[in-house]
């Protein structure tokens, strides 16, 4: 089943004075609802990729550091967007671990990995969520809400770029396009 076919009841119920932006009541929901999912994944990735910026050793350290620490401050942003995002929709954006257990697809690790193994790891992470952005994005061109569309384009680009950057420390030659 996909990402956007198994939209989590999250117990969500509209707040405050509802906007009115062209944007029915339960698409808004339903985009929270998926918004909320993404939120989840994002805030897992980013305390992973946090961990591993403290904790990531051997001859690469200086290189992963840095990089670990660049996209965990990106996945910040991107938390802060999302979260916004749901609440702009009329939703409570989920803020708890018990609730962002509940949503997130993202696999936590809690022992000591290699770097290699922290690069794989959030390789598979950023590619998740880049299959899920598109999944959502397909529902939400069909609703119209543009908003919501742009901010989630503006997202997969940058897990996109970030599968590449992880890619691209195992040193395979890519094939060439004939």
């Amino acid at each position: 089943m996909g990402y956007a076919a198994k939209i989590k009841k999250t117990g969500k119920k509209a707040i405050g004075v509802q906007p009115d932006v062209g944007i029915k009541m339960k698409t808004r929901e339903e985009v929270a609802s998926m918004l909320s999912s993404l939120l989840a994944d994002t805030y897992f990735v980013y305390l992973k990729t946090q961990n591993y910026h403290w904790n990531v050793q051997g001859p690469r350290f200086v290189t992963l550091h840095k990089l670990f620490e660049e996209q965990y401050r990106e996945l910040a942003q991107a938390i802060d967007s999302l979260a916004e995002r749901v609440r702009f929709l009329g939703f409570r954006s989920p803020g708890s671990f018990i609730e962002f257990r509940k949503l997130s697809q993202i696999q936590e690790e809690v022992s000591i990995v290699t770097a290699e193994a922290m690069i794989e790891y959030l390789l598979a992470d950023h590619e998740t969520i880049a299959q899920n952005i598109r999944e959502v994005v397909a529902v939400v061109q069909e609703t119209g809400d543009s908003g919501t569309e742009d901010l989630l384009v503006q997202q997969l680009r940058w897990h996109e770029k970030n599968t590449w950057l992880l890619r691209s420390h195992f040193g395979e030659l890519a094939p060439v396009v004939q």
